[in-house]
């Protein structure tokens, strides 16, 4: 594994390039994956990061080799003035940031995807779990599913390509729409992402029959429309990526932490929104950095934080331990 002088590593050796900043904790949509019971225990508003001390620590991690920073939440769009804040890391691009990208249920794409783009964000992932109305609802808590179809026009036409369309799959839920998935994929040209239900959501209802392998999502899209695989090797990539065997466009990628972990090829690091890094989704540990932060203006003291946590970073997560404890923290805390 080639790393850089300098460059942030864990203990394993592997190189951490991807950091992933959550902006909010807050959210609008109540997902059954992630809060079906409604809002949790919000950060208090002091605690959440500013602006500034999101830059100051993203300059640090950037001079510590990360090379990708994905914007998250919660909903990362409730975050007034975001794109003061990919402005701010666009010019951290001078630094060595190749890309900013931002996952979002679609709230308020429309009205500001043009915004962001000449801000300098590069790229957009928007959560779809249905293409059913009622189903949508079902899964979201709310009545937006035309809503998130336009974001995903508006994002396409701002130039935030390639669009990714993420969908949580699992059994009983939305499993059946698998192959109007694919075809939505080949119509509008967007790279449609399947994620397996993971154990991050509040009402701690997770079970592993509710989890659809990425193999079964991979047999039902090939059923109906044949796949060929795009990349040989993952690398620290999450996703297989497929494209259609008979050239139409539009890609699939299959993400698959439960059934087929890729820890051994982990880049991410992450930082919630209240400044608490995880160093993996599956976390029993946070490390305060919001502390450190307000606490020095030296920033060799922040970098050396940050590789001492990094250094601490899991091998792997547990799921399929017999004694797997669910984080205290769900996804909407964490961010993705």
């Amino acid at each position: 594994m080639n790393t850089k002088v300098g460059q942030l590593t864990d203990s394993y050796g592997r190189p951490i390039t991807d950091l992933r900043v959550s902006v909010t904790d807050r959210c609008q949509f109540r997902c059954f994956y992630c809060l079906p019971n409604g809002e949790p225990p919000l950060a208090k508003k002091d605690t959440i990061l500013t602006f500034e001390e999101i830059l100051r620590a993203a300059r640090v991690f950037i001079g510590l080799g990360i090379e990708k920073i994905r914007l998250t939440g919660g909903e990362p769009m409730l975050r007034r003035d975001l794109d003061k804040l990919v402005e701010g890391l666009a010019a951290l691009k001078a630094d060595g940031l190749k890309d900013i990208a931002l996952t979002t249920n679609g709230f308020s794409i429309r009205e500001k995807a043009v915004r962001l783009k000449d801000a300098g964000l590069d790229r957009i992932t928007i959560s779809l779990d249905s293409l059913d109305a009622a189903n949508f609802r079902d899964i979201t808590g709310v009545d937006k599913l035309a809503e998130v179809l336009d974001a995903i026009e508006a994002a396409k036409e701002a130039g935030l390509e390639p669009v990714k369309i993420n969908a949580v799959i699992v059994r009983g839920r939305n499993e059946y729409e698998l192959a109007d998935f694919a075809r939505f994929a080949r119509e509008t040209g967007v790279s449609m992402r399947f994620i397996e239900f993971m154990p991050l959501d509040s009402g701690h209802e997770w079970s592993r029959e509710m989890v659809v392998s990425g193999r079964e999502v991979r047999d039902a899209i090939s059923a109906e429309y044949p796949l060929e695989l795009r990349n040989s090797e993952r690398g620290s990539e999450t996703a297989w990526k497929y494209r259609f065997a008979d050239g139409a466009p539009g890609e699939i990628g299959i993400i698959a932490p439960v059934t087929e972990m890729f820890c051994g090829q982990c880049s991410r690091i992450r930082l919630t929104a209240d400044g608490q890094i995880r160093t993996c989704l599956f976390s029993s540990a946070e490390h305060d950095l919001r502390a450190v932060l307000r606490s020095t203006d030296s920033d060799s003291d922040v970098a050396e934080y940050i590789r001492n946590v990094t250094l601490k970073k899991e091998a792997r997560h547990h799921i399929n331990d017999t004694d797997f404890v669910q984080p205290d923290r769900t996804m909407s805390f964490i961010g993705g």
